[in-house]
């Protein structure tokens, strides 16, 4: 019999070959902050080796202030598009889908990056984390100009040709830090409880499904955790959880992508549903799981917040996997390090051949492609 995680999967017009998602993960190796032959050579190999849906790395929307990280490629200006082209072609000729991860990084910025090393962080409430100022808060200006960098790259992306797009709604960054109480203080529309709190994303959706049509799907990540605080959960609460996740699904998000560190730990007391499960049972969207698959533990110590070397496969975990498919837990299921490192990742799973499989090490996180 056929795996689950081998069944195909649609999406509307989004046809999948497998369940198989590669996640999102900045390399920092762009510089100028354009996409290059590097970058089309590292997706179309994903591409070719049968990943059912690539996700790229975080690339930022043409606000002022949405890089964080140097290298990071941009997705605006006529030479990061055009090399997004040369990707996307790259991928669809090996057969592959792939959707951009938009992004802005929020608070997070430092003040001596580009493309103005002067503009400083822009934030809901000016803050980096709790109690930790940086940058400026938010007019309604900014917010207007955010937004609009926003659907512009939306729109850029579906003239491109990729198959949807993924706003990156998680880990503490901009879209992120309206979601969080502690980096949201704000007292007008944009602020005050969990639902209130949802209104930027939800008006940010709303606009680019406006713009870019039913059809084109659009991916939100989120999280509970935050780079600022790993055991943060923004809801309490399945209650919670469902009241935070229904102004989204009202606005038009198509599919969750519900990042946790440890896909096999249960998100709530008296269930064994972890974050997707329980997000599909309360909106019935379909759902990505995500968090260490496939490896033998979380990705930081917690400890010494430093990235975690992994010298096994966790083959366990693809029977977990395997039987919350099968109940329609959730519906993909994300794989970042596992095919960061090793390219074949997915031909040797569907051969059972585990110990074929490449180790990930923290120690060649700068040489991989």
């Amino acid at each position: 019999m056929m795996k689950e995680i081998f069944k195909p999967f649609a999406l509307g017009q989004l046809q999948l070959k497998n369940r198989i998602v590669m996640a999102p993960m900045t390399r920092s190796f762009s510089p100028g902050h354009v996409p290059n032959q590097k970058n089309i050579e590292y997706y179309q190999r994903r591409a070719a080796n049968d990943v059912g849906l690539i996700i790229t790395e975080g690339t930022c929307v043409g606000h002022k202030a949405a890089n964080g990280y140097p290298n990071v490629p941009f997705f605006y200006g006529e030479e990061a598009l055009a090399g997004w082209q040369r990707v996307v072609e790259a991928v669809h000729a090996e057969g592959g889908k792939i959707m951009p991860q938009l992004w802005h990084v929020g608070g997070v910025r430092k003040d001596c990056l580009q493309p103005d090393e002067s503009v400083p962080a822009y934030s809901p409430s000016g803050l980096l984390s709790p109690n930790k100022p940086n940058g400026v808060a938010m007019t309604q200006t900014d917010i207007d100009e955010v937004k609009q960098a926003f659907i512009d790259a939306a729109i850029n992306a579906k003239k491109l040709g990729f198959d949807g797009i993924e706003l990156h709604g998680a880990h503490g960054y901009l879209l992120d830090q309206f979601f969080w109480e502690k980096t949201n203080l704000r007292d007008d529309e944009y602020g005050g409880d969990l639902v209130q709190r949802t209104r930027f994303v939800a008006e940010l959706v709303r606009a680019i499904k406006a713009e870019t049509g039913d059809e084109f799907p659009l991916i939100l990540r989120f999280s509970q955790w935050k780079l600022q605080n790993y055991q943060l959960k923004l809801a309490q609460t399945p209650a919670e959880l469902g009241a935070f996740l229904q102004p989204l699904v009202d606005a038009g998000v198509d599919m969750f992508h519900c990042s946790t560190r440890r896909f096999w730990e249960p998100e709530f007391e008296g269930s064994d549903l972890n974050l997707a499960g329980w997000t599909k049972k309360l909106t019935g969207k379909p759902t990505i799981t995500v968090g260490s698959v496939g490896l033998d533990g979380g990705f930081v110590d917690e400890e010494k917040r430093g990235m975690i070397s992994h010298s096994g496969v966790s083959t366990e975990q693809f029977e977990l996997i395997e039987t919350a498919l099968a109940a329609g837990e959730y519906d993909l299921v994300a794989v970042g390090r596992c095919l960061l490192q090793d390219p074949e990742w997915v031909h040797k799973l569907k051969a059972d051949e585990f110990s074929q499989m490449q180790a990930y090490s923290a120690d060649s996180l700068k040489s991989l492609y």
